[in-house]
């Protein structure tokens, strides 16, 4: 080359890597085929703390693969794990895979926030404490839950806390038209009704602050602190009145104790998420005029639910209760 002109070369002698910038991606991912499967107990800030199925108790912190990119992973979330799965103090997994959601319970700031937030996925059960006293019952409240649960997939359960301070009765009647399971429990008694509510399921917890909602957590898991303690040690977490935690049940299941909140907002919501609970009303609901909120007149006069209800196909105390959670859910006070 060195004796050649220069005036003699073209392009076709000058050899040109290419920037590294320039490659091409190769589209082939790593296929994981010796990934731990487990689940997310609790999320603290890009850090997941992860219950191995193998072995419940071992809790793994871990962080999101790169390959997830900004996938979001919340509480009760199936992912598969690689690298240090051991748990020990100072140890890192990742987590490669987060599997397809059965449920989702989400919830707004208020109903006119457009971001969602989803507080727990893949749980079976939502489980609405609310205290008979001290502080009072808001059905308010309890509706909003209810509606969260039809429209995220989850079984509802009320749960009716301090029975020692107000009789139960009243409360339990008003959502006897729905069907909604009741429990009621007493901090100075053993909870067996609850404890057998929940085995083998994946349950919720959700409830106003003071409602006794922490009281159930540490008798349906008597060592629920040291396990809270454990987890906050993993990474950099810590689990405070903020954050989501599920904890394993001692006969089988998990219980993911919520944060308490002040509301329930429900931008996210449409009527017709509420109707797919109600199968008498929802085949009807599609003869509605456009627009209906199917909340009767006269807001609605041509809501076409009222005649499956003069047909006899369905109660009339069911509907009451179908729109009073269409009702709630539109920010409508009862």
């Amino acid at each position: 080359m060195k004796n050649r002109d220069w005036r003699s070369i073209d392009e076709s002698d000058v050899r040109v890597r290419p920037s590294r910038g320039t490659r091409p991606r190769s589209k082939r991912r790593p296929e994981h085929a010796d990934a731990v499967p487990a689940l997310v107990t609790t999320v603290d800030r890009g850090r997941w703390s992860c219950a191995v199925d193998a072995q419940q108790d071992r809790e793994v912190a871990a962080m999101r693969a790169r390959e997830l990119g900004r996938t979001p992973i919340v509480v009760g979330d199936r992912v598969d794990l690689v690298g240090d799965t051991s748990g020990r103090p100072g140890t890192l997994a990742r987590i490669v895979r987060v599997a397809e959601r059965s449920s989702v319970l989400r919830r707004t700031a208020d109903d006119t926030d457009p971001y969602e937030r989803v507080v727990v996925a893949n749980a079976e059960q939502l489980v609405i404490v609310t205290a008979l006293a001290d502080p009072p019952p808001r059905t308010g409240f309890i509706d909003r839950c209810l509606v969260a649960a039809y429209a995220g997939g989850l079984r509802p359960l009320l749960c009716l806390t301090k029975s020692d301070l107000a009789d139960p009765s009243e409360l339990r009647s008003a959502y006897a038209e729905l069907e909604v399971p009741t429990v009621v429990t007493r901090a100075d008694r053993a909870n067996t009704e609850l404890a057998e509510a929940l085995h083998g399921t994946v349950s919720a917890l959700v409830g106003h602050s003071g409602v006794g909602k922490s009281t159930l957590v540490n008798q349906l898991v008597p060592d629920a602190d040291q396990r809270i303690g454990a987890v906050s040690a993993v990474g950099k977490g810590r689990h405070t009145s903020v954050a989501a935690l599920a904890l394993p049940l001692p006969g089988g299941g998990w219980v993911v104790d919520t944060p308490g909140v002040r509301s329930f907002g429900l931008a996210h919501v449409t009527p017709e998420d509420i109707l797919t609970a109600f199968e008498e009303f929802a085949e009807a609901a599609e003869e509605c005029p456009r627009g209906c909120g199917h909340l009767g007149p006269p807001g609605d006069p041509g809501c076409a639910l009222d005649s499956i209800v003069t047909e006899g196909n369905g109660s009339h105390g069911r509907l009451l209760s179908l729109r009073r959670l269409l009702a709630s859910r539109a920010g409508i006070a009862g």
